[in-house]
């Protein structure tokens, strides 16, 4: 996954997506929801000093160009369990 810096409005929802060296704004309203990380695929137990189980992840909706008609593009983007890092999770064309 590629790691990217996503700055937020004070409820914690992102405001723009920094990826490559570029700002790309929303077009709609994020969407939020908690997935369980499954550490017991790589550990025999959890994490030592790991509180929480759960990652946060956005859906959002970027525009990839300038103008009304440029198509618009559906990211994942997941938080680190650690609270950190945010990182884009697969990604598909919504419209062109």
């Amino acid at each position: 996954m590629e790691q990217v810096d996503i700055p937020t409005v004070e409820q914690g929802a992102p405001a723009v997506v920094v990826r490559g060296g570029r700002e790309w704004p929303m077009v709609v309203e994020p969407v939020r929801w908690f997935e369980r990380v499954a550490w017991w695929e790589e550990s025999r137990r959890m994490p030592r000093g790991q509180g929480r189980v759960d990652v946060e992840v956005w859906q959002v909706q970027v525009r990839l160009g300038n103008t009304p008609g440029s198509g618009i593009a559906t990211w994942e983007l997941v938080r680190d369990g650690s609270g950190g890092g945010w990182f884009v999770r697969g990604e598909e064309l919504a419209a062109a």
